[in-house]
């Protein structure tokens, strides 16, 4: 068995440009002794990762079919591939100690894998990953743009992103309906946020799920003391404001409780 047959259910849609494959794995910004791929699929990053010296790699696989092809096509997988969902482990029996990610992530879960990425983000400085296009420029987006949203906030507080570079969806099997791109997300300085994180959390969300309101109208459910609308920066639409404006309007919230 040299390929696997594409299961739906796991939204596999295999990379077939081993050009790409070289550009996906170049796109990490610097050495890193550990590195996870999640989602090697039949293996096209993989091959090139194993010619990565001195880097302890490890991959994460949800297939059982992926890690039979994988282990027989590359013997050095031996013990490297844990056969898991991501979703559901914990990184640190993966590592003791911080790695980057890697990986061509499914489309029906790569906002999930996302944010489970952002819950470790303290050992996690780095992620190149493949997601649907849309994704990628949502999570990308700065302020001002209509893709900006959720995802946009709560991920650049913690990290610095880029989309790097599109694919067409011709360089897949099966071929997917939507364009891919690849993004590049690192860690930036920020431990924690100054407000209370999951206020920040509940703002964000509330905001955004009714982003043609005001702040002022969307928020005001959350506050008692009503006079603490009053400033000007609830004026905006969510999709006007930073991460910045997030953490000032959190703090402004939090102390008219």
């Amino acid at each position: 068995m040299d390929h696997i047959i594409p299961k739906k259910h796991l939204g596999q849609h295999f990379l077939k440009d081993e050009n790409i494959a070289k550009k996906i794995i170049n796109s990490l910004s610097g050495y890193y002794l550990n590195i996870l791929e999640i989602g090697p699929g039949e293996g096209i990053l993989t091959k090139y990762l194993l010619q990565l010296k001195e880097t302890k790699l490890r991959l994460v696989e949800i297939d059982p079919d992926s890690v039979a092809l994988l282990t027989k096509k590359y013997p050095d997988l031996k013990n490297k591939i844990v056969n898991a969902d991501f979703l559901k482990i914990k990184p640190d029996v993966l590592f003791t100690a911080p790695f980057a990610i890697i990986g061509n992530f499914p489309y029906n879960i790569s906002s999930q894998l996302l944010f489970r990425i952002l819950e470790h983000r303290n050992d996690i400085p780095e992620v190149v990953c493949m997601l649907q296009k849309e994704v990628a420029e949502r999570i990308s987006s700065p302020p001002g743009n209509k893709q900006y949203g959720i995802m946009s906030v709560l991920l650049q507080a913690y990290y610095n992103i880029k989309l790097l570079f599109t694919i067409s969806e011709k360089v897949f099997y099966p071929q997917p309906n939507v364009q891919s791109a690849v993004i590049r997300l690192q860690r930036n300085f920020t431990q924690t946020l100054r407000c209370d994180e999951s206020l920040f959390k509940r703002i964000v969300k509330t905001a955004f799920n009714q982003r043609r309101k005001t702040m002022r109208n969307s928020l005001i459910s959350l506050v008692k003391d009503k006079s603490a609308l009053t400033d000007p920066i609830f004026n905006n639409r969510p999709e006007q404001l930073s991460v910045e404006d997030f953490v000032y309007v959190s703090e402004i919230i939090a102390s008219s409780e």
